[in-house]
């Protein structure tokens, strides 16, 4: 059965504009079904790397997070905390980083609350059995949470195609140590011109892999390649090997994204907009591959990301992304999306044209 996808266009004027347009979408998705009185929920979203100015305005977030309220829950925005090192690899940088991009109490009405900690090594395993994962490594807060409203800038991405609800859900709830688990296929190597010798990353070894004398050695003998070095490092001297390919890569973020949302309820907001070539993460953004389109929602998390996709296709009349990273394969996360149960590719495209008289 095909699952409903709530559209809206850019279109307009001084009665309807696309803030009003939004509290629409959540009243035709249902919101009050997912929304329970003083349940926690989490609204996870990207906050953008400072520098970068693609990411989703803070004041559409104050609508859904109003929304949620005027339901009794408990909203908090979150985000995981990023492998990579930059402003959002631990929850003191991520914060600030949040702040600086508009994300306050003030502008949003919700608290901002780091899914998985100070050193992004606060998470809970969550068992699912997968091809290639068989427990998953989610931020606590989001794991905790008893629902979640995932709000999603659509955009392209150098190693999926294309970033949407599944990389949002899947890639950004997991811990630093899951998200090594989706990009990796081997263990983290120590980078010696950045080492302290601090000896952090040997306290936290949970099996004694690593001793420290002028850098850090690693006896991968005994490592088993949980990551933990590297989310307690806070020196970026603790690296994983990028060796994932883009097809497991996608796969594992698939799966990922099940574990995120097993036993729990859920509603799929995806900005169409600020179409960038590339991931919010960059501390800059690119021109746009695509014109401004909409916004969309759903309850169904694969359904919103094919229509997201097929709304550009038809918008260009070119796959933008595909000229821009030839090399990877978009279809991978949604094909096998489907496959594992995460949700259809069918769905019907309800418009909601609003009154703009």
């Amino acid at each position: 059965m095909p699952a409903k996808v709530y559209f809206t266009d850019m279109t307009t004027n001084p009665n309807m504009n696309m803030l009003q347009k939004l509290e629409l979408l959540l009243k035709k998705v249902e919101l009050e079904k997912i929304i329970e009185k003083d349940k926690f929920v989490a609204v996870k979203l990207h906050f953008g790397e400072y520098g970068n100015l693609a990411f989703i305005r803070p004041q559409y977030v104050k609508i859904i997070v109003d929304q949620i309220k005027k339901l009794g829950g408990k909203p908090f925005l979150t985000d995981a905390n990023t492998l990579y090192t930059g402003h959002r690899s631990n929850a003191v940088d991520h914060l600030i980083n949040a702040y600086l991009n508009g994300f306050t109490y003030e502008v949003t009405g919700a608290p901002v609350i780091i899914a998985d900690g100070l050193r992004g090594s606060d998470e809970i395993k969550v068992k699912i059995d997968g091809n290639y994962v068989k427990e998953a490594k989610i931020g606590a807060a989001i794991a905790l949470a008893d629902a979640i409203v995932a709000v999603t800038h659509f955009k392209g991405h150098e190693a999926t195609g294309f970033g949407g609800t599944i990389k949002n859900v899947g890639m950004g709830s997991a811990s630093r140590a899951g998200k090594m688990e989706q990009h990796s296929e081997s263990k983290p190597y120590v980078v010696e011109e950045k080492c302290v010798a601090c000896g952090t990353c040997a306290k936290f070894c949970p099996v004694g892999a690593i001793t420290v004398t002028k850098v850090a050695k690693i006896d991968y003998e005994k490592c088993i390649g949980c990551g933990q070095c590297i989310a307690m490092c806070s020196y970026g001297a603790m690296s994983p090997k990028w060796d994932s390919s883009t097809d497991s890569l996608s796969k594992k973020m698939a799966e990922y994204a099940k574990a995120v949302l097993k036993d729990k309820k859920a509603v799929f907001i995806s900005f169409i907009m600020n179409i960038s070539p590339d991931c919010d993460c960059w501390n800059m953004n690119k021109p746009p591959v695509a014109p401004d389109i909409g916004i969309a929602v759903s309850t169904d998390p694969v359904a919103l990301d094919q229509a997201c996709i097929d709304l550009v296709l038809q918008k260009t009349g070119k796959d933008p992304f595909l000229e821009v990273h030839p090399d990877v394969t978009w279809k991978t996360q949604l094909e096998y999306a489907e496959e594992i149960g995460l949700g259809t590719r069918e769905y019907e495209l309800v418009k909601v044209a609003c009154d703009l008289k």
